[in-house]
């Protein structure tokens, strides 16, 4: 019995390769497993660091030295630009763009160039331990989104915080993350507590996930996300008969810059494709009455159909055509 249990554990070892190489599916459920699995390992090992100074912002920066590679591991690159926005040492409510899990690991690229940073994050979070509890102890804030009167005094009580400490705020004004191709309505409470201290807005834009990510297809391949930090945004004398105005001024300057690196992301890389998918998603693109965010969506959720990884240099002919017919669509 223990040699036929040892067989089929060497088969199915040997299976592993094959299936990642050749299954999207498998693909995809492998890279989130070895991604949660390894963030939930290092939040165990991290736990008693945490306890030597809990709640303390800084100790994000241990997490994110343990964890940042797992992007490399599942084959994620990212760039920063706009650095110097994002390392001035200065007290803000950070506003970015939600679209997958996937945002943690860009966060975790990038947080030694915060230096004092923690998030807003839903308290549903809390119970996910190992990891909640590493969360938790590295300063991370959690709200209760259904009891709004208790979330607003607990944000308050943050807000003071991390102007007196120059701490960096990080929200997902979005709320729910949703790949989409586009970034959706905001939520006004990061804009209050701005306008309420006298901060500044600093702005920081993923690259659209499209071109490498389709959950409901169960696709996860390699990418590269560009990750923009604009200049900061002033609230200095603004109160909150402003907060629409500033709100929409900054979701302008979001959306402008989202669409401009996604499109730079689909022009410098083109998928590997089987079976004339490439011939495929050019007609699509180009025939298609709609346009805008919801055709770039459609257009590259059809290219990452393919089982392929992405990340080889555009070519001519029928390649060359696909992405230009993505491109119009941005």
């Amino acid at each position: 019995m223990s040699s036929f249990l040892e067989l089929l554990g060497l088969f199915l070892l040997l299976m592993l390769p094959f299936l990642y190489e050749t299954n999207h599916i498998f693909r995809y459920y492998f890279k989130f497993m070895m991604y949660y699995g390894i963030v939930s390992f290092n939040s165990i090992v991290l736990i008693p660091a945490f306890l030597t100074r809990p709640c303390d912002v800084r100790n994000l920066l241990w997490a994110s030295t343990w964890c940042h590679r797992v992007s490399t591991l599942i084959g994620l690159r990212w760039e920063l630009r706009g650095k110097e926005h994002l390392a001035k040492d200065q007290a803000c409510i950070i506003v970015a763009n939600h679209q997958s899990s996937l945002d943690v690991l860009g966060m975790f690229d990038i947080w030694h160039v915060m230096n004092k940073c923690t998030v807003v994050a839903k308290r549903e979070l809390f119970y996910a331990w190992p990891f909640g509890l590493a969360a938790w102890l590295a300063g991370l804030i959690f709200i209760d989104r259904v009891r709004g009167e208790k979330a607003r005094e607990t944000l308050n009580d943050v807000n003071r915080r991390i102007k007196k400490q120059r701490i960096k705020l990080w929200v997902f004004p979005e709320g729910t993350r949703r790949n989409t191709g586009e970034l959706h309505p905001f939520k006004k409470g990061a804009f209050h507590m701005a306008i309420d201290q006298q901060i500044p807005i600093l702005p920081v834009v993923f690259s659209s996930y499209c071109t490498f990510l389709d959950d409901k297809k169960k696709i996860l391949n390699a990418g590269r996300i560009v990750i923009t930090t604009l200049p900061p945004v002033s609230t200095e004398g603004l109160t909150k008969d402003d907060i629409d105005v500033l709100m929409d001024r900054v979701r302008s300057q979001m959306s402008e810059t989202f669409k401009q690196t996604s499109a730079e992301a689909l022009q410098r890389y083109k998928p590997v494709l089987k079976g004339g998918i490439t011939v495929s998603v050019a007609s699509s693109a180009s025939t298609s009455n709609s346009s805008g965010p919801d055709a770039a969506v459609a257009a590259a959720a059809a290219v990452a159909s393919s089982n392929s990884a992405y990340g080889q240099p555009t070519a001519s002919g029928a390649g060359a055509a696909a992405k230009a017919s993505l491109l119009k669509t941005l």
